[in-house]
């Protein structure tokens, strides 16, 4: 897979390597700030812990 992307990037090594970088950092910040949050909520309800006035 990596392999494939670094063909399909044009432009010389250091170029590549800069696009790949972004790409990746890119990917990792919509999966932490948007894929992950929607899943634990979606998937994995936490009950609502309240502590009540005695």
């Amino acid at each position: 897979m990596y392999a494939g992307l670094w063909r399909i990037i044009p432009g010389p090594w250091f170029v590549k390597l800069f696009v790949f970088v972004v790409l990746f950092a890119a990917v990792v910040y919509v999966l932490f700030f948007h894929a992950y949050p929607w899943v634990m909520q979606t998937f994995f309800q936490t009950p609502d812990v309240t502590v009540g006035e005695s």
